[in-house]
């Protein structure tokens, strides 16, 4: 007579406890931003860091409004309402009304997030779909940008009333996307490299960016095949362009480090809700994604691009989706 082993448990499958959660994802793009964050408030000041605060404090509030009262603790333990206002801030001028902040950190969860059924449930990018509202709501000041500066110094237009506009009371230049599509004036590789220049505050540190994807892709967090390819498709694409015309074209490297392309090749597009899930789809998002940038750099009305190719392509997703989904084995592909 056999007797029962008082140490086996037995459970319904899956048996394999999976590591990575939402929380834990989360985290992980908290540290891969960090570095950059910490490079673009020690160029930028005070200023930058209360708008890049007031943005996630407007995401975290907007989400904690819009929650079941039962559910609001996990939705606001996954971080990642966190997470939207901190991109949200980064692709902000240093220098904006933290008026203008809060009303993109509560867009972006309200509009580009809950209205879709809340978390896994949207098309487009949380976080680009705020700026994207205040580009086109405040468009002078989504567009002064403001020199490197002094740590304490903290521009009067970052405290200007709602619905005024305050003076910008520091140093402002053009950006290097704007010096080179209006002057044809091209950056220094070491100022792109380090962030040294003027800009939204995540566009400081290319290295930085690149550390924080390189640390994103070490942990499993992300899919390599959207940045590279965003990547590779951009410089190849600038290349041709700059082949033909080496004074009206930028070449491939100040493609690759200026604007938002580091920023949004690595951490916007890889969203993995709003991005292809098949393997061949991430190729053709991504290779998408590099052609619209160039394109609307260049032949577009504005200097940045990359905040309407994410955007344009999450829109394509679900068809990618449906038409690169990889054959069951023994059956045909069904499309329909």
């Amino acid at each position: 007579m056999t007797q029962r082993d008082p140490k086996l448990l037995i459970q319904p499958g899956p048996q394999l406890r999976q590591q990575m959660t939402t929380p834990v994802v989360m985290r992980d793009v908290w540290y891969a931003l960090a570095p950059a964050t910490l490079a673009g408030v020690w160029f930028f000041g005070m200023g930058a860091l209360l708008v890049l605060l007031t943005c996630i404090a407007a995401a975290v509030l907007t989400e904690w409004c819009f929650s079941p009262e039962e559910k609001r603790r996990y939705f606001l333990g996954d971080g990642s309402a966190i997470l939207t206002g901190w991109l949200l801030g980064l692709t902000l001028p240093p220098a904006l009304p933290l008026w203008m902040a809060f009303i993109g950190g509560a867009v972006a969860i309200g509009m580009g997030k809950t209205i879709w059924g809340g978390m896994g449930g949207n098309l487009f990018n949380p976080a680009l779909v705020g700026r994207a509202f205040l580009l086109a709501t405040f468009p002078i000041a989504m567009t002064t940008w403001t020199s490197p500066g002094d740590f304490f110094t903290i521009p009067a237009s970052v405290f200007a009333m709602p619905l005024m506009h305050g003076v910008v009371d520091t140093v402002t230049q053009a950006s290097p996307l704007g010096l080179m599509k209006f002057e044809h004036t091209s950056t220094g590789f070491i100022d792109l490299l380090f962030g040294n220049t003027s800009g939204s505050l995540g566009e400081t540190s290319g290295l930085l960016l690149i550390l924080g994807g390189l640390y994103l892709w070490w942990r499993r967090d992300l899919d390599w095949r959207i940045p590279v390819g965003i990547l590779a498709t951009a410089m190849a694409f600038s290349l041709v362009l700059f082949m033909m015309d080496s004074g009206k074209y930028p070449g491939p490297i100040f493609t690759a480090l200026s604007g938002g392309m580091m920023l949004g090749a690595i951490f916007m597009a890889t969203d993995p809700v709003t991005s292809p899930l098949t393997p061949r789809g991430t190729w053709i998002f991504a290779v998408g994604i590099g052609l619209l940038v160039v394109l609307i750099r260049v032949f577009g009305g504005f200097p940045e691009g990359m905040m309407y190719a994410i955007l344009l392509m999450n829109a394509t997703t679900p068809l990618i989706d449906r038409y690169t989904q990889p054959r069951v084995f023994g059956r045909g592909l069904d499309t329909k």
